[in-house]
């Protein structure tokens, strides 16, 4: 155990769990006041059930022994964290119990993005059904393929076989472009198809409430995402610094590329442009952080930055309503930042390898987009059967009743927003200082 290492992988791990409420700011903020809550309380929902579902079989599907020829994990060979507690249980330098953290923060925020997509109409209860069976079906056995290296003893020699894209495919993934971006957005188009379109969209606008909120947001996951991508190296080494530094030029990158296409396009260059261009940014280097000079990733940041302001619109285009541009962002920009480590991967990078532009020819292209493909496929499929599947059986959307009178009234009998008195019991029985300014007006009326 290295402690230094340990320290930093246990910091990265509370900031990617902050990143979740990051998220719920972010997406709170871009609903109506009627929808606020409820958007919130679905990123939090997450914490919970996957939190739970993590230590009881998530951390064996993703990293116990391989059961199924690079597919899933033993579900069953941790659970409950079974034989990691000990000082002895060790993952490379880390405790055993600190790697558990760190990753299982990767799967509730993969779950989290899901909810943007079908927000203003979605019921809670069974969106916390469908965030559990997917977690399960879709992100663990992902995680798996993605995540789970093999395993060799000091010979080389492969004695724990881990996940078929990190393996046997050798693609490129650092921090979870496929395994949660990719993942997330299709699993978001495959519900937003599954709950059909707000009532109203798009015919109505649908402004966000609190633009401040959505900024708020944007800062968290950045403050955040450092942990998710710098502790991805699990190590306080030279590896962390180059991921840290590439996450801060292509996040700049993306938010400046964003608010170009929007400045040439729209005549505006609006807040709302430049916080959905961070996550933009944020997402595309998540897989490449590890395999690009920080001008490859200034290169990715501004390519994703503007082909996700662009594709924000394909919903308008297509007719399918997704709230939040999780397609539109998540999904075209992990696409994006995956795919990209075939042109720009320089091995003057940690990862070693060169893409198309340095010399490597397509042998990491081709891996890349077969990562991607396959992931997108597997989670989109999985993800329109599971939402219909909770849709027949528990219902999924709230009646339209419930949605134009508010959806956070409906589902958990609150506001987000109290425009009364504000004078709770102690000034029960009290006049108001409007009350009294009222009736002297009236007084002056009548005299």
């Amino acid at each position: 155990m290295d402690t230094g290492d340990t320290a930093w992988v246990l910091t990265s791990a509370a900031l990617v769990l902050l990143m979740t409420p990051g998220l719920a700011f972010f997406y709170g903020g871009m609903v109506r006041s009627k929808s606020v809550l409820n958007m919130m309380m679905m990123s939090l929902g997450a914490i919970g059930v996957v939190g739970v579902l993590w230590v009881l079989v998530g951390y064996s599907m993703a990293f116990g022994k391989d059961v199924g020829g690079g597919l899933l994990g033993a579900p069953f060979e941790f659970f409950g964290l079974d034989g990691l507690l000990g000082p002895d249980a060790l993952s490379g330098t880390l405790p055993a119990t600190v790697f558990v953290a760190f990753q299982a923060m990767f799967a509730i925020i993969t779950v989290a993005l899901i909810s943007g997509a079908i927000a203003d109409r979605a019921r809670f209860g069974p969106w916390l059904l469908f965030a559990g069976l997917w977690s399960i079906i879709v992100y663990f056995p992902v995680a798996h393929w993605v995540f789970d290296f093999d395993g060799k003893d000091e010979a080389g020699n492969v004695v724990d076989p881990g996940g078929w894209i990190a393996n046997q495919l050798a693609a490129i993934d650092f921090a979870g472009g496929t395994a949660v971006h990719i993942n997330a957005g299709a699993a978001g188009l495959a519900l937003a198809l599954v709950l059909g379109k707000r009532v109203g969209w798009p015919k109505d606008r649908m402004k966000p409430h609190s633009l401040p909120l959505v900024v708020l947001g944007a800062g968290l996951l950045w403050f955040g995402w450092f942990g998710f991508n710098a502790g991805s190296a699990v190590a306080a080494n030279a590896t962390a610094g180059v991921t840290f530094v590439n996450t801060l030029v292509a996040t700049s990158a993306a938010m400046l590329g964003w608010l170009l296409v929007e400045r040439v396009r729209d005549g505006n260059a609006t807040t709302l442009g430049a916080a959905s261009g961070i996550v933009a940014g944020l997402v595309a280097i998540t897989p490449a952080c590890s395999s690009v000079t920080p001008l490859g990733a200034i290169a990715i940041g501004a390519i994703t930055g503007a082909l996700c302001a662009l594709a924000v619109s394909l919903k308008y285009r297509f007719g399918f309503d997704d709230s939040l541009d999780v397609v539109g962002v998540h999904l075209v920009g992990g696409l994006s930042g995956t795919l990209l480590i075939g042109l720009f991967a320089s091995d003057a990078a940690p990862a070693g390898v060169n893409g198309l532009f340095y010399g490597g020819g397509v042998d990491q292209l081709w891996r890349q987009a077969v990562g991607a493909i396959a992931v997108l496929a597997y989670s989109f499929v999985l993800s329109l059967l599971l939402g219909y599947l909770v849709k027949v059986t528990v219902g999924f959307r709230a009646d339209e009743e419930s949605e134009i009178g508010g959806i956070d009234e409906a589902e958990h009998a609150e506001t987000a927003y109290e425009f009364g008195s504000g004078l709770g019991t102690r000034g029960a029985g009290k006049p108001s200082v409007a009350a009294g300014a009222t009736a002297v007006l009236e007084g002056s009326n009548k005299s």
